[in-house]
């Protein structure tokens, strides 16, 4: 059974700032020559790391709530600049939406176990997935999500 990782999305307003900062980059790594894979470079490296990659993925937390998930295709151990380990985790450029639900600030990742992960918006969701990202959101502060 896989595991995921659960990370918070800084910078992102909505899934769709996410999305155009996605095609933004891959964009601006194709025209450089270099490979069009999104990387997302963390400090430590999952000890779990082949339960993640047993078909695990990152789920982001945007505004106070898990949004959306990518499927994590590999992880990398590489040195910085400053020779300091890190870990490159590469996704899939593709954000898949999620039930909203709550989650509170923290740093860095956190494992999330697959009976825990939020259900995909496309996975029999009927309406739901056809509300805008704002609105679900709203429904879920008011627990009538």
């Amino acid at each position: 059974m896989p595991v995921h990782l659960i990370k918070l999305c800084v910078g992102a307003e909505s899934i769709r700032d996410m999305e155009e900062w996605i095609t933004l980059t891959l964009a601006q790594k194709r025209a450089a020559g270099r490979p069009a894979e999104q990387v997302h470079t963390t400090r430590s490296a999952p000890k779990r790391a082949d339960e993640v990659l047993d078909g695990g993925s990152l789920y982001w937390v945007i505004k106070g709530q898990i949004a959306a998930r990518q499927r994590v295709l590999d992880l990398r151990s590489i040195t910085d600049a400053e020779g300091i380990a890190r870990c490159q985790i590469v996704l899939d450029p593709a954000l898949v939406q999620v039930m909203p639900r709550p989650a509170r600030p923290f740093q860095g990742w956190r494992y999330l176990a697959d009976n825990e992960a939020p259900e995909d918006l496309t996975a029999g969701a009927g309406e739901v997935a056809e509300m805008p990202e704002e609105l679900r959101r709203e429904l879920r502060e008011l627990g009538l999500l």
